[in-house]
């Protein structure tokens, strides 16, 4: 029954996301934040199986919509990525973080950069919760060689158009060797969401805390430090010297069982279901699902307001072109007609046909207005300088006309001034 409630409501927002439907009306989400090096990437790889791109700096230079079904036991496993309406099926699980990195080079460029375009991974296997996430890169606070001067501020924008959304439930990764009250993911998360109502604070690195403070942290688990309504899970994912030694993923979680049911301090966090990613994953699956059931009434409300925008739109535009011949002739002199129709009410100001602000006699007359007082502004000033000038040629080249009678070779030279000037 569980699993019948989850799939459908999961499904259905992955297929409106995918169909676009995003660029339009905001769709309920769990993004996933935290600055570089806070353990994101260790914490999807250990809910999705597979490893995704790692490394010093930026390593998520996309924002990657992470789509995980589980599939009945004994099922192969299935991969797909997509992007930029490229869609390729990946065979094997250890080609993903290429393929990842593929895309993203074609997306971002080759390097360090960034892109605000969507890569969308999907995987299917009986290991994988029911569950979408969408990854977004580590905060960087220094910008690194071949990256632009303002590369934190951009990513920095990226995750804002993210997190603001209230559809959006912000999935925020600390390193439990850092004080949390620092942590600039956390920090975006609380400037967007004050009361901490769609906020879900995510602990890692549990073996790396200095001896002493391992209280302070679980009293940041058991929201006695910075409080969010959602709360705070811990889990230890894999280091990298476990990854060289070559360590599954599956070894890592037996490894991250023991690490907490065995330690003095952590064993009664485990005890409470707030830690491993088993746990993480479970929590995350019945938070989506529950978000999404209370977005679903408004986000009816919203589909059917652009719907009926859109017919609306639809019917200004009128009917389409015919595919026969003879009719083509018809509805192309029609619509001549109809816009000659048109010109002549507008020209005679048919106030029920035109309107304000189609009438052309009244836009004129507007125009004339603006330009009959630019007239009078400069025509002043233009006089003085004109009878000026007419003074100086007078006095210059006048030779046995009479008084006010101009010369007509100066007349002509003046008159060729101004029109340079026009020129």
């Amino acid at each position: 029954q569980y699993e019948e409630k989850v799939r459908p409501c999961i499904d259905l927002i992955d297929s409106l996301r995918s169909l676009g439907v995003e660029k339009d009306l905001a769709l309920p989400a769990i993004a996933v934040i935290g600055d570089q090096s806070s353990g994101k990437s260790s914490v999807l790889e250990a809910l999705s199986g597979v490893a995704l791109p790692r490394g010093s700096g930026i390593v998520t230079r996309c924002p990657l919509e992470l789509k995980m079904k589980r599939k009945k036991e004994g099922e192969e496993w299935y991969g797909k990525i997509s992007y930029q309406g490229c869609e390729e099926e990946i065979e094997d699980p250890s080609d993903v973080e290429k393929k990842i990195r593929e895309a993203q080079d074609e997306m971002a460029g080759v390097g360090v950069g960034i892109s605000d375009d969507l890569i969308s991974l999907e995987i299917a296997s009986p290991d994988v919760p029911d569950l979408t996430l969408i990854d977004l890169p580590g905060i960087a606070r220094v910008a690194v060689k071949g990256q632009p001067e303002n590369i934190g501020d951009q990513i920095k924008a990226l995750i804002q158009r993210f997190i603001t959304r209230q559809e959006t439930i912000s999935l925020v990764v600390v390193p439990c060797n850092v004080d949390i009250a620092t942590t600039e993911a956390l920090k975006m998360a609380q400037e967007v969401d004050p009361d901490g109502e769609r906020t879900l604070g995510i602990l890692t690195k549990p073996d790396l805390v200095d001896r002493g403070t391992e209280d302070t942290v679980v009293e940041i688990i058991h929201n006695e430090v910075i409080h969010l309504k959602k709360g705070y899970m811990i889990v230890r994912c894999r280091g990298q010297k476990e990854i060289t030694e070559k360590v599954s993923l599956t070894e890592a979680l037996e490894k991250e069982k023991a690490f907490f049911r065995d330690h003095v301090h952590f064993h009664t966090l485990y005890n409470e279901g707030h830690a491993t990613v088993p746990k993480l994953a479970e929590k995350l699956t019945l938070e989506l699902v529950h978000h999404i059931e209370r977005s679903l009434p408004r986000l009816e409300e919203q589909i059917e307001e652009k719907l009926a925008q859109t017919q609306a739109e639809l019917e200004r535009y009128g009917s389409g072109p015919p595919s026969d011949a003879a009719e083509k002739l018809f509805f192309l002199i029609d619509k001549v007609t109809a816009f000659t129709q048109d010109a002549i009410s507008l020209t005679t100001g048919e106030e029920l046909k035109c309107g304000d602000k189609l009438n052309v006699f009244s836009a004129l007359r507007r125009e004339f207005a603006k330009w009959n007082a630019h007239l009078d502004h400069s025509g002043e000033k233009f006089n003085k300088r004109i009878e000026k000038e007419v003074e100086n040629y007078e006095e210059k080249y006048r030779g046995r006309e009479l008084p006010g009678f101009i010369n007509y070779q100066t007349f002509e030279v003046m008159v060729k001034e101004q029109i340079k000037q026009l020129e």
